[in-house]
């Protein structure tokens, strides 16, 4: 067992011991279990997995954020994270499809001044993570 913190800026989501864990570093996943290598990665938009000490596979949304190993305990810093089971699925299609129409008035010349590419492509992505966790999850 090793420990694990999850931490955003709002809140601790997760602190105790874990048998293992799985994120979305920025070349690929990547699997953590006790007496783990230290290590630092940037994290991108994806699915967390955890075994906590009781066994209970936990899933969650993750965009963004830094792991770092160190001496038998994890901790990832995310920009939002979210279980799988929290996720408001119809929430995030309305915002998955408020970014696609951005993305599709930037490409049409419609007030390209007015909508941000970046944020708006980044908006798509976290939908479609969210949207995707939720579906692994729940079909």
């Amino acid at each position: 067992m090793f420990t694990l913190s999850i931490v955003t800026p709002e809140r601790v989501y997760f602190d105790g011991d874990v048998t293992s864990l799985v994120v979305p570093g920025t070349e690929g996943y990547l699997g953590v279990l006790s007496n783990h290598a230290p290590l630092i990665t940037s994290l991108q938009n994806g699915r967390i997995e955890f075994r906590d000490g009781s066994d209970t596979v936990h899933i969650l949304a993750v965009s963004g954020g830094f792991l770092e190993v160190f001496d038998n305990k994890a901790t990832l810093l995310a920009d939002t994270v979210e279980a799988a089971d929290e996720i408001d699925v119809d929430r995030a299609q309305n915002a998955f499809e408020r970014a696609r129409k951005k993305l599709e008035d930037i490409n049409a010349g419609v007030s390209p001044e007015m909508i941000n590419q970046q944020e708006a492509r980044e908006a798509l992505e976290r939908a479609r993570n969210r949207i995707k966790v939720y579906r692994d999850t729940h079909d």
